[in-house]
């Protein structure tokens, strides 16, 4: 496979979101401002891709393998279960070179590709169905915050820079996927057994309708979910935003972008997540796992 040593941009004034005049430059001075907090989440992992070579309006496609050109600072990492190297990152470099690239979304795995069998991270999507309020998705995030708090774990919150929100938990590296998606659906299958008004736990739409899906799925082998301060390839340039539990209130869904997202971190006077991964604790898959259900 050939590779690029370069990391600089090409065409840097290629436009990425036309409606809102962001550019390639211009995400490239985004992610400089914001990798001393986004890399602990990004570096060493295995990641996908939403990639827009030519902006938001052009060819979009979801990307995980290592392709042709790739440059110098995106690393390789193969997977045991995968013929084909997917891709990581270990520095600003590597970023560059996803930014060049078009990669609008970065979505990286919940385990590290030293210890591809154990996640380090899950995940819990709060994603609303069509005439949900906000509100609603807020009182869902606290009732998961509160389970996983019933289990020993401790509950980061982020907006999703879509429709919902991500529960966030840092665990110990000791229990497989297997046990971390058994976990997870516990709580998901309980809140839409408890609250059938409320949640669903299962994917199909038609169930959806006014309810929000737990969706508990990205907490298996080779999923992902987007990282905390990524991009989405949606108008507006949303970023997935970390957020203090008290701040949900205040925000709504869309409150966050790549334009304001500089400016608020400038403002706060301590980072959302510190301390993220000090705050992990092992999966209790027996009487941890009760506790969280009930």
């Amino acid at each position: 496979m050939s590779r690029s040593e370069d990391p600089r941009l090409t065409h840097p004034d290629r436009l990425y979101w036309p409606d809102d005049g962001v550019t390639k430059e211009g995400l490239a001075d985004y992610y400089a401002q914001v990798w001393t907090r986004m890399a602990p989440f990004v570096v060493g992992r295995a990641l996908a891709l939403v990639r827009c070579p030519d902006g938001i309006n052009g060819q979009k496609f979801f990307q995980k393998h290592a392709w042709k050109g790739l440059s110098e600072h995106i690393r390789l990492a193969r997977d045991p279960e995968e013929a084909e190297p997917l891709i990581a990152i270990d520095d600003f470099d590597g970023m560059t070179g996803l930014i060049q690239v078009g990669a609008l979304e970065i979505h990286p795995w919940g385990s590290t590709i030293s210890d591809w069998e154990r996640p380090d991270t899950i995940i819990m999507d709060l994603d609303p169905g069509e005439n949900v309020a906000w509100e609603r998705v807020i009182a869902a995030a606290n009732e998961v915050r509160a389970r996983l708090d019933r289990a020993g774990l401790a509950a980061i919150v982020k907006t999703s820079g879509g429709k919902g929100l991500h529960i966030v938990s840092p665990i110990k590296p000791k229990a497989a996927w297997p046990e971390a998606k058994a976990f997870t659906k516990s709580i998901a299958d309980a809140m839409a057994s408890d609250s059938r008004d409320l949640y669903v736990s299962t994917i199909g739409k038609a169930k959806r309708k006014g309810k929000i899906l737990i969706d508990y799925l990205r907490n298996q082998r080779g999923a992902t979910a987007v990282a905390a301060y990524s991009t989405r390839a949606r108008p507006g340039a949303a970023v997935s935003m970390p957020v203090e539990w008290k701040e949900l209130s205040g925000v709504g869904p869309a409150s966050f972008s790549l334009m304001n997202a500089p400016a608020r971190l400038a403002a706060l006077e301590r980072d959302p997540w510190s301390g993220f991964r000090e705050a992990a604790a092992p999966i209790e898959t027996g009487k941890g796992r009760k506790r969280a259900a009930a």
